[in-house]
Formats: C-alpha cells, sequence, structure tokens
C-alpha cells in the first residue's frame, strides 16, 4: 500500500505535499518522495525512511515551484532499495513523473513487451516504472509538441487497454500539467480537492480526503474507476471517464484497517464504518458467546478502538485500554520481514497489568493476518494475569493473497489458510477466537455507500474483481512476495548498489 499526492498550484506547494505526506504516512513507511516543478525543470527528493527524516530543510529548499507529486511507499513485491522509491522518472516525450498507489497483475508481460514493442527499458523490479513507461509511450503516441486534454485521456484509454490490476496514478508532464487517474475497478481511493488562493484556484489529488483536510483543501469529491482527471499547469481542469465498462470496486480493507478513520473513500466514513463493524460483531457475540464470563473488553489499539468501543456497548461490558502503545514504531503489519513483525511488537505495545490481572478478558482486533501480533499479545495478557484471553476479529479469516497492492503475501504466511477457526485459535494461543463474517463486514462498510455494489473482498474469498488471477500468478507472486525472497532481493541490491560505489571509487 500507498499513498499518492498531487497539486498544481499558484503559490509554492513544497511545505503542502510535504504535510499532506505525512498525514498519509500510515500508507507506507518504506521511502518517500517529492518531486516540484521550476523552471521547468524536476525537482527531486526521495529516499528510504519516513518523511520527517528523507526531508531536511536543505531538500525542502531545493523542491521548488508551483505545482508537484509525492508519494509514501512500502514494498509489496521486489526490493525495498531506494533506487525502488517513487516518484518514477522518463525523459521522453518531454518528461514525465509519476507516483503509483496499487499493483498491476500483468507487470511481466508489460515489462517484456515495452522492451520488445517499445523499445523502452524498465530499471527496477517496480510496477510502478512499468506504468510510467506505458503511459509515456501512449502520450508519444500523439507525435505533436502542444498536447491537448483530448491527447491525455486517449493516453489513459489506451493505459487502462494495456494494464490490468488495481492503480491510482498521479503524474505530471513538463511544460503541460498533471493527470490523475484510477483503474476501473476503483480498487485504489483516489480524490480531488480544490482551493482559492487571492482569487485563483488551486486543485489538489490524493489518495485519502484528510490529506485535503490536512493542507487546507475543500474535498470535490472522489475520482470514478476509470476517469481520468487532467490539470494544465495554468490551472484549467479537465475529467473524462477513459475506461469501457468501469464499475466500482473499492477494497474492503482500506475501511478495515489502512485508511485513517477521519477520511472518507467513495462517500463511505471510514470512521462510521468501523463503528457499524463493531456493532454486527457485538451482535454475533451475543448470539454465540453468551455463555461467557467475559469481563472486560480491551481493543489492540489503535484501528480497532471504535470497534471494540461498540461491541463493548452492545454485549454491555466494561470498555477499557489495557494496552499503552509507542506511536514511535511503525506498524508491524507493513513492516518487510517476520523477525522485525516479532522483534516490534513488544516495542510497540505494553500491557497495563491492572486491567488483565484475574480478569476473563475479550481482546478486539481489526484482523488477524500473520498471527504473529495476535499470539505475542495473547502471551501479553496472560503474562500480565488475564485468566481467560478470548479474541474477535473485525474482519473475516485472511485466506487468500492480495494481488492488488496489500502486503497479503504467500499464503502460507498467512494463518488462516487452510485451517479452521478453532485450529487457528490453538496456534495463537486463545481461549476462544470468533471471526466477523464476510457478509457482515460488507453490509457494516456498504451502510454507508448503497451505490456500491460489490467490494473488493479477495483476501477473504479469494474472488479477484479483474478477472485475470490464477494460480499461476499467485505463485509468481509468492516467488516475489515472501519474506525470504523480499530478504534475497534486498540483499542482491545492496551488494549491487556496493559494487557500484566501489567502482566509482
Amino acid at each position: 500500500m500507498c499513498g499518492i499526492v498531487g497539486i498544481v498550484g499558484t503559490t509554492p506547494v513544497n511545505q503542502s505535499i510535504y504535510d499532506a505526506l505525512t498525514v498519509l504516512q500510515h500508507r507506507g513507511q518504506d521511502a518517500a518522495g517529492i518531486v516540484t516543478i521550476n523552471s521547468n525543470r524536476f525537482r527531486l527528493r526521495k529516499a528510504n525512511g519516513l518523511v520527517k527524516d528523507v526531508f531536511e530543510v536543505k531538500h525542502m529548499q531545493r523542491l521548488q515551484g508551483n505545482v508537484g507529486i509525492g508519494h509514501v511507499r512500502y514494498p509489496t513485491a521486489g526490493s525495498s532499495s531506494a533506487s525502488e522509491a517513487q516518484p518514477f522518472y522518463v525523459n521522453s516525450p518531454f518528461g514525465i513523473t509519476l507516483a503509483h498507489n496499487g499493483n498491476l497483475t500483468n507487470a511481466a508481460e508489460v515489462r517484456q513487451n515495452l522492451f520488445e514493442k517499445d523499445r523502452r527499458h524498465v530499471n527496477t523490479t517496480s510496477d510502478s516504472e512499468v506504468l510510467l513507461n506505458v503511459l509515456a509511450h501512449n502520450i508519444d503516441m500523439t507525435k505533436t509538441f502542444n498536447i491537448t486534454e483530448k491527447d491525455v485521456f486517449d493516453a489513459v484509454e489506451r493505459v487502462h487497454q494495456t494494464i490490468r490490476g488495481a492503480y491510482a496514478v498521479t503524474a505530471m508532464i513538463i511544460g503541460h500539467g498533471m493527470v490523475a487517474f484510477r483503474d476501473p475497478n476503483g480498487i485504489r481511493p483516489l480524490c480531488l480537492g480544490k482551493r482559492e488562493v487571492e482569487g485563483a484556484t488551486e486543485y489538489m489529488v490524493a489518495s485519502e480526503s484528510v490529506a485535503l483536510d490536512a493542507v487546507g483543501f475543500d474535498f470535490m469529491r472522489d475520482v470514478a474507476p476509470g476517469e481520468a482527471v487532467y490539470i494544465t499547469f495554468d490551472g484549467q481542469l479537465y475529467t473524462q471517464q477513459c475506461a469501457h465498462n468501469p464499475q466500482l470496486n473499492p477494497c474492503i480493507f482500506e475501511f478495515v484497517y489502512f485508511a485513517r478513520p477521519d477520511s472518507f473513500i467513495d462517500k463511505i466514513s471510514v470512521y462510521s464504518a468501523r463503528v457499524e463493524m463493531g456493532n454486527k460483531l457485538g451482535e454475533k457475540i451475543k448470539r454465540e458467546w453468551s455463555d461467557l464470563d467475559i469481563d472486560v473488553v480491551i481493543p489492540i489499539p489503535e484501528t480497532s478502538c471504535d470497534i471494540a468501543l461498540q461491541i463493548a456497548q452492545i454485549i454491555d461490558k466494561p470498555y477499557r485500554q489495557g494496552f499503552v502503545k509507542n506511536r514511535y514504531v511503525g506498524r508491524t503489519f507493513i513492516m518487510p520481514g517476520q523477525q522485525q513483525r516479532k522483534k516490534s511488537v513488544r516495542r510497540k505495545l505494553n500491557a497495563i497489568r491492572s486491567e488483565f490481572k484475574g480478569k476473563n478478558v475479550l481482546l478486539v482486533d481489526d484482523s488477524i493476518v500473520r498471527g504473529t501480533t495476535s499470539e505475542q499479545i495473547i502471551e501479553m495478557a496472560r503474562d500480565s494475569g488475564a485468566n481467560k484471553v478470548y479474541i474477535v476479529s473485525a474482519a473475516p479469516e485472511v485466506r487468500f493473497p492480495n494481488v492488488y497492492g496489500i502486503d497479503m503475501p504467500s499464503a502460507n504466511e498467512l494463518i488462516a489458510h487452510g485451517r479452521e477457526v478453532d485450529e487457528i485459535s490453538a496456534l495463537i494461543g486463545a481461549d476462544g477466537l470468533m471471526f466477523q463474517s464476510i457478509e457482515d463486514l460488507v453490509s457494516a462498510v456498504g451502510l454507508g455507500n448503497p451505490d456500491i455494489n460489490t467490494f473488493e473482498t479477495s483476501v477473504f474469498s479469494g474472488q479477484y474483481v479483474t478477472g485475470d488471477v490464477d494460480q499461476k500468478y499467485l505463485d509468481f507472486l509468492d516467488s516475489l512476495r515472501s519474506d525470504d525472497a523480499k530478504l534475497e532481493q534486498n540483499i542482491a541490491q545492496d551488494l549491487a548498489n556496493l559494487e557500484m560505489y566501489n567502482e566509482g571509487a
């Protein structure tokens, strides 16, 4: 998962993009980057690390210009080397830079065609660089210097016809404007905003509406699936549907875990969706666990706090904060490497012993993916004196890999894959385990926008909305995404970087 931002302004945008990326930091902590345009030249800074660490004062001073795009990243496949950080850049035609959130399911095929047919070389393992070259090639097909909005929309239409998967994109074309577009299934989120500055209108696109709020832009609307937004550098806004038969199938895991609660995605309040998840799960607990002697309801912070509060009200049990979170440790779910995740859990959370000692505790989590965090948290609860530890998940069992840009990789690394609830409960050491049903989850999230008929729920159902995912592709993705594969790729990249350094020395 990644976060993207793009601004076409009439005033310097470096600080606004920085601030927007800061509030999107939850979407990626591996790398960050900003590109601005000044004097018809790209100004770029990108590196591994958090936003606050990547951009020092000297970098911000160099990022001059009234237009720019930004990106925060965590790796789902390929290397986490700084060379994979975004935005990416190509010099032809004109000069184009791009940032992307999502994952292309046919990246290998497109990469080969780019090299063999279009004579374009992709230098990294990132599918985002593949997407950039596809866009650049299609803009180049216009064969004219003064491209129009029609030329841009025609290029995006051909992009949709070439690539498959999930993608929300923002890109800038030197001398022309910024283009942003969303995949025809609307899997990854993207919204549009504007603000008035000294009588002029500035426009912004971002992964979540909270980024607009943070820098004073008014939310206009979500970008529709398949739609492209083109904003010239003199402030003219154009939009057009560029896909055939687009259908809105937003990723339901955005609402379960990834998005901030103060965001709205496709007209749905993330906060309200989580409250409703708590209502649904509370009713299920009331029906199926009425015989359990639960003393207290405790959330596993932070995403599940709103869910747990609703559960406590429905089952009429006290709600307590039993864990204190160290806010300076990243989200363990999106950390690369199992060992790093394991080490981070106890640095991230500490139990308040008085809330556990001698009690039967109901822990509430947003989801259970690998089971590593759940196992250690249950152990912490027992070490703090809990008599019994029950745990419930606001999401159903995660049984299948995600192919659309969320790091739920190898099926063998998913604790629910091929296992029943009792087996999972035993593995994580719980006295009882309950999952939300997929029907209740869809109902809870869909309540906010009845116009959405289908959500992307493949990690629970195994049904992939793009219709092009088979076992062969899942095996291929497994070879790229497993923890062992990522470790090998990062070592290889580090060795290559060291060799280049030694040659330069």
